[in-house]
């Protein structure tokens, strides 16, 4: 799927096709691209994700900056589209991703909860549920 279709699949359209890593949906809900190396294993019907913004480069840490601390702020739903990369030592070396090989998905069923934000770090605890 591409990465757009795949914010598409939860309403959601972003602000730069070229940069954006988050966009708000009709719903209310923050859609973001996370990394599927990042997330932990399952328990039960949860699954977290652990990350850093300053690990992210350019405009969209940035705009995902923002759109995080209004998430925390306003206990806002969050909604992945789970990016698989061809290289996760590039990834997590800051290098950019557009110029890898990577897959979009995402999962209709997780519904998020902004758990642990201090302005970089970040956790989101997803739940397994109904759309």
């Amino acid at each position: 799927m591409l990465y757009t279709e795949a914010f598409a699949r939860y309403k959601a359209k972003l602000k730069n096709v070229n940069w954006s890593v988050s966009a708000e949906n009709s719903d209310g809900e923050l859609v973001i691209s996370l990394w599927k190396h990042r997330f932990t294993k399952p328990e039960g019907n949860t699954i977290k994700y652990f990350d850093f913004v300053t690990r992210w480069k350019g405009p969209g840490s940035n705009e995902l900056k923002a759109k995080l601390q209004e998430a925390h702020a306003n206990k806002q739903v969050i909604r992945p589209v789970i990016a698989r990369t061809s290289d996760v030592n590039a990834v997590e070396a800051g290098v950019d991703a557009s110029t890898l090989k990577n897959e979009f998905f995402v999962r209709e069923d997780w519904f998020g909860t902004l758990t642990n934000w201090d302005g970089d770090n970040f956790e989101i605890t997803f739940v397994r549920r109904s759309a």
